[in-house]
């Protein structure tokens, strides 16, 4: 059984979702496949771990550096989701890396000599935990805000939330961030 809750934040509502005492689902409003990793019905309700991730976000909102380590998460997918998502979560809070980065990440990871940038986008859209395994942090190759299932407005916010100032782009460039690390 799947249990879900709502909260309120700055970007507007969000979904939980857990699955015992794991979390598997982080969902903006209106948010691309939404949903799509729960085999199941969601039902309302409560649990520790749900808890321990709405603490996690307020810490977040609240301009604080929660590690999502310290929530136990199970996001549903393929085994190079699952490499794409393991290397989201090594982007250092306020920093950003390309799609093409975190590609090359991925297939390090897998023991591949190469994977595409289409390729970890996808995977990086179809990411069930949005905001704690960080795909926003992920740019085009020349800084640009190229997709965000949750909209590139709320991925512009999170963003400046983290103090990432994307106008420094068009200057000098992303800001490029080493996944730490990955193999």
């Amino acid at each position: 059984m799947y249990q879900s809750t709502r909260y309120d934040s700055p970007l507007g509502e969000i979904t939980l979702c857990a699955r015992e005492d794991r979390l598997v689902g982080l969902w903006l409003q209106g948010q691309a496949y939404f949903g799509g990793t729960v085999a199941g019905k969601m039902e309302t309700g409560d649990s520790a771990v749900l808890a321990r991730t709405r603490d996690w976000l307020d810490q977040y909102f609240a301009g604080e550096k929660p590690d999502p380590a310290c929530l136990p998460l199970d996001p549903a997918g393929t085994p190079f989701r699952q490499a794409v998502w393991q290397c989201l979560l090594r982007i250092p809070y306020g920093q950003v890396i390309t799609y093409g980065q975190l590609a090359e990440q991925a297939a390090a990871k897998l023991g591949r000599t190469s994977a595409s940038a289409r390729a970890a986008g996808g995977a990086a859209g179809h990411n069930p935990i949005s905001i704690i395994i960080p795909c926003h942090r992920v740019v085009g190759a020349r800084g640009t805000l190229t997709g965000y299932a949750g909209g590139t407005d709320k991925k512009l916010w999170l963003l400046r939330h983290e103090g990432v100032d994307p106008e420094e782009w068009s200057r000098h460039g992303p800001q490029q961030a080493k996944i730490t690390g990955a193999p």
